[in-house]
């Protein structure tokens, strides 16, 4: 890759870079594919620019340009111009004004001026030294006026005659005084422009727990409405730090899976109707979409007995109840969907599941039996215990009564002597 070029700012006394890349273009990029094949010569003179962050525009290139892709072009701004990069050009460009909801026949395609030159791009990497200073500024105007928004991000016109601020509210806000106030601080031509949490996210950019860029700064160009619906249809937790992305709303991801835990949830038995045997009746309490299992339980609100079966094998056991029959047994206790039996490896040296059953201060935990121990498979046994129990439990209470007993009756013989002194 070529270096850039940096030339010496006479005015603020710091090196820039002389190709205009503190700005370039990291945001919403575009794979023209089709740009190397000699049929797809361009069939329309519309072109895609991308300014900061993910702002893009459609051009009309009117001169007739040799351009391409990468290229810092001149646009025609309002008024003014502006300075951004070309993203893609030819026969892709009307796809994807059609993806972002441009109607074509009638859209008013602004001009392509030329080819950005030195001085247009040494007067739009001025501009946009200008923007965090001017956000931070104009964040304490809007506090001091007491405006219910926050200012995201600021934007400068290439010849530095206007900006977009970025604002987020929760309502309506009437910014009327606050426009006038910026025009009389900046000398610049305002805009305001409302976004939302996705949109300020989406050009601030970062990493998401996936560990790749995050899809709002990337490729997505609309956000579509996401709903805890979403999660609970695919057993997600119900975290919302773990379910909220950098926008502190819901994640966009979760809508991808959605069509496909549709079609499998809709494999699996109805909820409401229970299954009928001949020794209990056994009602839903869990199911796996993907895997296509489900597990039910004796009892309706809670997990007693419970014993995983296929989804084919419950839409079975529902026709036979149908039909006025009832099978033995679901046959499918503690079962995967193949049939195999659920077991657990100590496949990473973890310690015991078993460790969780013993008790602080007793002997009688599974792990900590003795060689002759009781395994307490009688209930005579079991009885015996429990009296044991109830036993040590008395005994414990009467010990710390009469231990309350004595340290009052000791208080009340300091208290007399007192009294006596």
């Amino acid at each position: 890759m070529k270096k850039p070029d940096f030339v010496l700012n006479n005015e603020s006394g710091r090196y820039t870079e002389k190709s205009y890349r503190r700005n370039s273009v990291h945001m919403l990029p575009v794979v023209d594919y089709l740009s190397d094949l000699p049929e797809t010569v361009a069939k329309t003179n519309m072109v895609e620019v991308q300014f900061k962050n993910t702002r893009k525009g459609y051009y009309r290139n009117v001169n007739n340009l040799p351009l391409e892709k990468g290229m810092k072009v001149a646009v025609e701004g309002n008024p003014g111009h502006d300075v951004g990069e070309v993203t893609l050009v030819g026969q892709l460009v009307i796809p994807q004004m059609r993806k972002n909801r441009i109607d074509v026949d009638n859209f008013e395609a602004r001009s392509i001026y030329r080819l950005a030159t030195e001085a247009d791009l040494q007067r739009a990497d001025e501009a946009h030294a200008l923007e965090h200073e001017t956000m931070i500024q104009a964040r304490k105007i809007a506090k001091d006026m007491q405006l219910d928004m926050k200012i995201g991000d600021v934007e400068y016109q290439g010849d530095g005659g206007k900006a977009i601020f970025y604002y987020i509210a929760d309502g309506r806000v009437d910014f009327r005084q606050l426009i006038k106030v910026y025009a009389e601080t900046f000398r610049i031509r305002i805009e305001m422009k409302q976004i939302g949490a996705r949109q300020e996210a989406g050009r601030i950019g970062g990493t998401g727990p996936c560990g790749r860029e995050l899809c709002c700064s990337t490729w997505m160009t609309r956000f579509s409405s996401v709903g805890t619906g979403a999660a609970r249809l695919q057993n997600l937790s119900p975290n919302p730090q773990k379910l909220a992305g950098q926008c502190a709303k819901l994640k966009c991801c979760l809508n991808y899976e959605i069509p496909t835990y549709q079609e499998a949830v809709a494999k699996l038995p109805d909820r409401r109707t229970p299954l009928e045997t001949l020794t209990a009746t056994y009602y839903l309490f869990a199911t796996d979409p993907l895997q296509g299992t489900v597990t039910y339980s004796t009892d309706p609100k809670q997990a007693v007995n419970l014993e995983i079966i296929t989804a084919e094998r419950a839409k079975a056991i529902i026709e036979m109840n149908n039909r006025g029959e009832k099978p033995d047994d679901l046959g499918g206790k503690h079962t995967t969907a193949e049939g195999s039996e659920i077991g657990y490896a100590n496949v990473v040296g973890q310690d015991d599941l078993n460790r969780f059953d013993r008790r602080r201060g007793r002997q009688g935990g599974p792990n900590n039996r003795q060689k002759g121990d009781r395994q307490h498979n009688n209930p005579r046994d079991k009885q015996g215990d429990r009296a044991a129990d109830k036993k040590h439990r008395q005994d414990y209470n009467r010990n710390r009564e009469n231990y309350r007993n004595r340290e009052e009756y000791k208080n009340r013989e300091d208290r007399r002597n007192r009294d006596r002194e």
